[in-house]
């Protein structure tokens, strides 16, 4: 109500948004289809006077990473409104994109932090089909439509083309981390290898600002007094009540392999 009476200031606001699972389409938890209504709240009700991100993400699509983290950038500049980042158990590839789009990026000792790269994985399975006896027929209109079916051997010509695409999503990859962090990087050789760092590290290369919590440092920032809302995906009421339990299990394992990968 004091915020309804003349004169009397109304202590600060920060939006808190969380950004956890892995990020890409479909039933991923993170894409920007699902965030995009959660983040606009987010910069535009009650008038905030920051907006912090909480990041707990092995990353992803790169595709919607840089979706994501676009919305965010252009609120943040729209609504002047500045973006504080902070880690939880990882921000790393995609999850460390979304870091990227904060002002500055704040993590816990244990935070793994990195992995600035990409990755393309698949399965071959020709030798099994032909084992049972099953021919693979594939017919196109031109010589490149079925690059890298997994039901033929591997061609060489193929996995040439896929290594080109794949170092031209890394650069561009590389060329945001560098405009967002500027000078704070470090020029050390192995920062754009897909290597990870827990926090001192990630702090000593520049890769993050410092050792901090979300409300402690929020606090510091804003003041004791200040309000924080809360904003973070629901599940929906299908959901909670166990329908989709095929498609919710396959998200789930596919999820846990990406955070088993950082030895989480």
């Amino acid at each position: 109500m004091k915020r309804f009476i003349p004169f009397v200031k109304s202590p600060p606001r920060v939006a808190i948004v969380r950004l956890q699972g892995m990020i890409g389409t479909g039933r991923a938890p993170l894409n920007d289809a699902v965030m995009a209504p959660l983040i606009e709240r987010a910069f535009r009700r009650g008038k905030p006077a920051a907006v912090a991100l909480v990041i707990n993400s092995p990353g992803g699509s790169p595709v919607q990473s840089a979706l994501i983290a676009a919305r965010i950038r252009r609120l943040s500049e729209e609504k002047n409104v500045p973006v504080h980042a902070f880690v939880e158990d990882v921000a790393a590839s995609g999850g460390y994109w979304l870091a990227c789009a904060a002002d500055d990026i704040w993590a816990d000792y244990g935070s793994i932090v990195g992995s600035i790269g990409v990755i393309s994985a698949g399965f071959g399975a020709h030798e099994f089909i032909a084992k049972h006896g099953i021919e693979r027929r594939v017919h196109t209109s031109v010589k490149s439509k079925s690059m890298m079916d997994p039901f033929k051997p591997e061609k060489p010509e193929d996995v040439d083309r896929l290594k080109e695409i794949l170092g031209d999503m890394h650069t561009g990859f590389e060329t945001y981390v560098r405009e967002r962090r500027g000078d704070k990087l470090q020029d050390d050789p192995d920062l754009f290898t897909g290597r990870v760092w827990l926090g001192e590290k990630a702090t000593a290369l520049g890769l993050i600002d410092g050792l901090a919590h979300v409300e402690p440092k929020l606090k510091e920032l804003y003041g004791d007094k200040v309000k924080f809302l809360r904003y973070g995906r629901r599940r929906g009421l299908f959901q909670r009540f166990g329908a989709q339990l095929t498609d919710d299990a396959l998200t789930s394992i596919e999820e846990r392999a990406a955070y088993a990968r950082f030895g989480l």
